[in-house]
This record gives C-alpha cells, sequence and structure tokens, in this order.
C-alpha cells in the first residue's frame, strides 16, 4: 500500500507507534486497524494477535517500523477473563452460533467445577475448533466447515498457567486464563464443559493482557480518534502561532 501525504502531527506514527487499543465487541481486528489507517493516515499498520468479533480487550496495533516487532508481541503469553454458559453447545465454541445439546448441570457442585479446572492447566494438547482460521491442506477449517465438509483438527501443544474459576453464578462459570500464544479459549470451554459432562460455550472474553501490555493503559476506539484530533488541533495552533 503506498503512502500518502499526511498530517505533520502523525508524522511519529509514521516512523512508528506501538498503540494499546481496548477493541469493542462485535468489531474484528482488522476493523480496529482499518480505523487507526483512517485516523493517522499511515498505511503500514498492523495487528499482533487476532481477537475474534465477539471478544473485547486489547489488542497491540503497531505502525511503521514497530510492524517488525508483531511477531515479538505475538509470542508473549496472555490473560483472558470472561465467561463459560454450562449445560449446552454451540457448532463454533461460542455464540457465533446458536446453543444446543442442553444438559442439566444445576447439580455440578463449586467442588466439582474447581477441580475439573486442573486438568486443563500446564501443557496441554488442544484440539482448535472447527470454526477457525488455522490452515488444514491449504484450506482455512472455516471455510470447510462452512461447506458442511468433515473436519478434523489436529491437537496442537499449548501451555495454560492458570485456569482459575472467579465466580459461580450457575449455569455461567466465571474465569480468569493465563496461555500461552495459540490457545483456543473457545476450545478450552468447550472442553470444561465435556469434562463436566454437561456441555459448555463460551459467552464473553475480554484479553486483559499480553505480556507486561495491561488493558489498563489502552484507548478505546473513541479515546484513541480524540487524541489524534487533539494533535493535529496542537500542531495547526502551533503553526498559525508561528506564522
Amino acid at each position: 500500500m503506498k503512502q500518502k501525504p499526511i498530517h505533520a502531527a502523525m508524522q511519529p506514527y509514521l516512523e512508528g507507534q506501538v498503540i494499546l487499543m481496548n477493541k469493542p465487541l462485535r468489531w474484528t481486528s482488522f476493523d480496529a486497524v482499518k480505523k487507526v489507517r483512517i485516523l493517522t493516515g499511515v498505511s503500514k499498520v498492523g495487528h499482533a494477535g487476532t481477537l475474534d468479533p465477539l471478544a473485547t480487550g486489547l489488542l497491540i496495533i503497531c505502525t511503521g517500523k514497530f510492524t517488525k516487532k508483531i511477531n515479538e508481541y505475538m509470542g508473549m503469553p496472555k490473560e483472558y477473563t470472561g465467561s463459560i454458559t454450562l449445560g449446552a453447545t454451540t457448532p463454533t465454541f461460542d455464540l457465533e452460533s446458536e446453543p444446543g445439546n442442553r444438559k442439566p448441570a444445576e447439580h455440578i457442585t463449586d467442588a466439582v467445577l474447581h477441580d475439573a479446572t486442573r486438568q486443563f492447566t500446564g501443557n496441554i494438547l488442544q484440539v482448535p475448533p472447527i470454526h477457525s482460521a488455522i490452515k488444514k491442506d491449504g484450506k482455512k477449517l472455516y471455510e470447510l466447515a462452512r461447506k458442511g465438509k468433515e473436519v478434523n483438527p489436529d491437537p496442537r501443544p499449548v501451555t495454560i498457567d492458570v485456569f482459575e474459576l472467579t465466580k459461580i453464578e450457575m449455569p455461567v462459570v466465571h474465569f480468569r486464563v493465563v496461555c500461552s500464544t495459540g490457545t483456543y479459549i473457545r476450545s478450552l470451554a468447550n472442553d470444561f464443559g465435556a469434562a463436566l459432562g454437561c456441555g459448555g460455550y463460551l459467552s464473553s472474553l475480554c484479553r486483559t493482557k499480553i505480556g507486561d501490555f495491561n488493558i489498563g493503559h489502552a484507548y478505546t476506539l473513541a479515546g484513541f480518534e480524540a487524541h489524534i484530533m487533539q494533535l493535529k488541533q496542537a500542531a495547526t495552533s502551533e503553526g498559525e502561532a508561528n506564522a
């Protein structure tokens, strides 16, 4: 993508910046990248790790020379909070599809719930969702699944350092997870429900940390837009004062 002339105040973004963004619900990660391109006028922009549209939270967006650090940031451990609804499953393991296969879950005790998390911590093998962008034989899994073709993803090694339940409001359990890159929290929710014998799906998700980057330091989209407008207005005012 060819770089067009930009506002003088956007020069730091052209040279290279790391932007922490709190991605809103139903936005794709690319939507957030596109918004940064439009606001700054910088064409070289990328993100360090996709968040699903139904997930919110921390998205690292890099501009200019900092796009070279994307792989480094993608490899950092991540922290998530969210909720799993027990007693049903969905084909996508989240609310992108309708819950079905309903089973009772209210009888499961808090002790059983907490105990079930233990088998999912440490170095484990995880089967990715069939509705994911992972490629098999050159095709994205979700493309094959949408065509009704049988999809059998290969298990992948992941590390889950922390999987703790922070609140139990049956049939919904709230959690915090710290994990390696490549971990699918949707798969974790599905596997957790299967281990309990009642099924489960991911009903909300927020990424709160990537390495040492924290969502508490992230811009909302509106906040970032206001920041860019302030930079441009300040530069314009300064230029007029010096004229």
